[in-house]
């Protein structure tokens, strides 16, 4: 991911990422948005019970990289950005080693939307 960005991150209410496991996978991943009006959207859309929204510089590798080692501790593989909470469509970026690495276009299926 070699833009600079904001990612916005929503946080539980006691300051621990909010993840997301599709139904009957192993794997999760962590929602993040390019804009703080998208986070907030996608919790009102999603009624979400998100405390707060905290962001980081995709740009600043240390935090970048601490970010990554904490995430995969918890089985989380990749990075869902800008989730549409009503279409499914995101773009899920991979992680690789403790950093950012290929981005794709995802499309998560309505069963899927519905474990988070």
């Amino acid at each position: 991911m070699s833009a600079r960005r904001e990612l916005h991150f929503l946080l539980d209410s006691n300051g621990a990422l909010i993840a997301f496991q599709a139904t009957g996978s192993s794997w999760a991943a962590v929602l993040a948005f390019t804009s703080e009006p998208a986070a907030r959207e996608f919790v009102r859309l999603s009624n979400l019970d998100a405390a707060e929204i905290a962001a980081i510089d995709s740009a600043d590798a240390t935090a970048v990289a601490a970010l990554v080692r904490n995430v995969k501790r918890r089985a989380i593989r990749n990075l869902l950005l800008d989730l549409d909470y009503a279409s499914g469509k995101c773009l899920a970026i991979e992680f690789e080693g403790d950093a950012l690495g290929i981005a794709r276009d995802y499309q998560l299926t309505a069963s899927a939307k519905a474990s988070h």
